[in-house]
């Protein structure tokens, strides 16, 4: 499996916890979805991809659009981080990989500018990021700052 590094967290200088994933791009994200709490998982075809667009959508008039993968070649890696106060990131790192596993560090990094507001706004953001197809169990362990 492969790590990420979101855009933001690279320009506050973040380092990732684990290795940088080569080859995961950002395919779609939300700052407001109808999933309260965090969750990661891998998405490996089609039907489980609608399933998940098909629930994110229910509150939606219009729905986000699904996005188009080739899963023969790639696999998506989700990250519904929750109610979050502010706007927060995760940064995707890896932090071991054996021949049947890939361990995967989530990190929740804020943003800076956000620690001076007391109300900050509440938001329920998700990630959806492709990387390349692996046959190996991918297992998340949520860091928090």
């Amino acid at each position: 499996m492969t790590c990420l590094l979101s855009c933001k967290a690279q320009k506050n200088g973040h380092s990732p916890v684990g290795e940088h994933i080569d080859d995961l791009t950002l395919v779609d994200q939300d700052d407001f979805i109808n999933i309260d709490s965090f969750e990661t998982r891998v998405i490996r075809d089609t039907k489980s991809l609608n399933k998940f667009y098909k629930e994110i959508n229910k509150t939606r008039k219009p729905g986000l659009p699904t996005p188009m993968v080739d899963f023969s070649r790639d696999m998506l890696v989700l990250v519904c981080l929750g109610e979050q106060k502010g706007k927060k990131n995760p940064v995707l790192s890896k932090l071991k990989e054996t021949d049947e596993e890939i361990s995967v560090a989530v990190e929740i990094v804020g943003n800076d500018e956000n620690e001076e507001i007391k109300d900050s706004p509440t938001y329920f953001p998700f990630y959806l990021y492709k990387m390349p197809l692996v046959d190996k169990t991918v297992v998340f362990q949520k860091i928090e700052e």
